[in-house]
């Protein structure tokens, strides 16, 4: 709902970034290569258009940003069989299609088949010729609440602080879900199905309820096998036909992989440090890195920059602001920190409250009602995480 940068404008700055970064002499650059390196002592570079090898001297450390690397349909083939003759094609694909098939299958049930269906809709095409193949009911965002824009600060804070006050509320797991749906923090497509996926998905009630247009949905698992007639399911078949267009929406964004520390000798693995904010994190713990890493321990730099786990189940909404509240807790009683994150343009939220003058009264109260309802929610999360625990 704020100003987003275009597609060209990326582009344009990644090329400028870049071209700095060489003109300085103090860069590097091997592109399509790959590391075949060990991370200890052989550092080598392979060309994937040649067999040329390249190796480089490492003087301190290696920053791996592979090991959360996302997973797209584009660059990664379904999982399941399809059966010759059968159309199937990444969401990227979909503009170019040049001839009206007799109806879209959209495959997956994430923000990417959440993306897919809306540019259907939105170019026209008629709901009931759409089939959305959902393995998993998903708890999602509502995009007004995490907009970092001064327009909407009531939202924001009031988001904010309607979700520590769910928190300090809540007797169980379950309860919080049901205060935090009911408070509008977490919305869902069907009132009468249990999500049972969380991967932080953003949409607008105006996209919700596009999204709602579509009857066929099927809730039968994953697919297994698309043959030229049905489509197998591992729950169940549903008869198709030869002449639809399967838009492959099933690729993971991001796996839930095990938490790895963030500095563990010559190493460094770039992971969330704060909630769904990898671009944050990757210069929190650059800055960690270079203006702490002689004077702290690498313990003591691990805890600052404790993971934050990927979401996959509803739960894990809990889980990860548990970590996120702690990280907060201990960056606020560093000076240093304290004072770098009021500075980062990557820090929108702080920015806008930082902002916030004494005339403001409606925005002071937002901003007091979120700090004092943030400490009976630290004290209650123990209670619910154990709850969850033993269930």
């Amino acid at each position: 709902m704020c100003h987003r940068a275009t597609s060209a404008e990326l582009v344009s700055y990644y090329e400028q970034l870049m071209q700095a970064f060489l003109a300085s002499g103090r860069v590097q650059y091997f592109p399509m290569s790959n590391y075949v390196g060990d991370y200890v002592d052989d550092h080598t570079f392979k060309s994937l258009l040649s067999a040329e090898t390249r190796n480089v001297s490492v003087r301190r450390k290696i920053v791996d940003t592979s090991y959360l690397n996302t997973s797209v349909p584009s660059t990664h083939p379904p999982k399941y069989a399809i059966a010759p003759g059968v159309k199937c094609v990444p969401l990227n694909e979909l503009p170019r299609v040049k001839h009206p098939p007799s109806g879209y299958v959209v495959v997956g049930a994430g923000k990417t088949g959440i993306d897919a269906v809306l540019w259907l809709l939105d170019n026209g095409v008629a709901p009931d010729d759409i089939c959305w193949i959902t393995p998993r009911d998903a708890w999602l965002q509502d995009r007004a609440n995490v907009q970092p824009g001064d327009e909407f600060f009531a939202q924001s804070y009031g988001a904010f602080a309607i979700q520590m006050e769910a928190v300090a509320q809540s007797e169980s797991v379950a309860d919080l879900f049901v205060k935090l749906e009911a408070a509008g923090q977490l919305l869902r497509l069907d009132a009468n199905i249990q999500p049972s996926m969380y991967h932080g998905a953003v949409v607008s009630q105006a996209e919700l309820t596009e999204l709602r247009q579509i009857k066929n949905i099927v809730r039968l698992g994953r697919i297994e096998r698309i043959e030229k007639d049905c489509i197998v399911l591992a729950q169940g078949t549903v008869a198709s036909d030869p002449n639809r267009l399967y838009v492959d929406c099933s690729a993971s964004a991001v796996e839930r992989r095990p938490i790895v520390p963030v500095f563990a000798g010559n190493k460094i693995t770039p992971q969330m440090v704060r909630t769904f904010q990898p671009t944050f994190s990757a210069a929190f713990i650059a800055h960690v890195e270079a203006l702490h890493g002689a004077s702290l321990s690498e313990a003591e730099m691990n805890e600052l920059c404790a993971v934050i786990p990927m979401p996959d189940q509803p739960f894990h909404w809990l889980t990860m602001l548990a970590v996120g509240m702690t990280n907060q807790r201990r960056w606020s009683k560093n000076p240093e920190l304290r004072s770098w994150i009021g500075r980062s343009r990557l820090d929108a939220f702080s920015v806008m409250a930082s902002r916030v003058t004494p005339e403001e009264t409606d925005k002071l109260a937002l901003l007091q009602r979120f700090s004092k309802s943030a400490g009976p929610a630290a004290e209650k999360l123990p209670q619910l995480l154990a709850g969850m625990n033993q269930g």
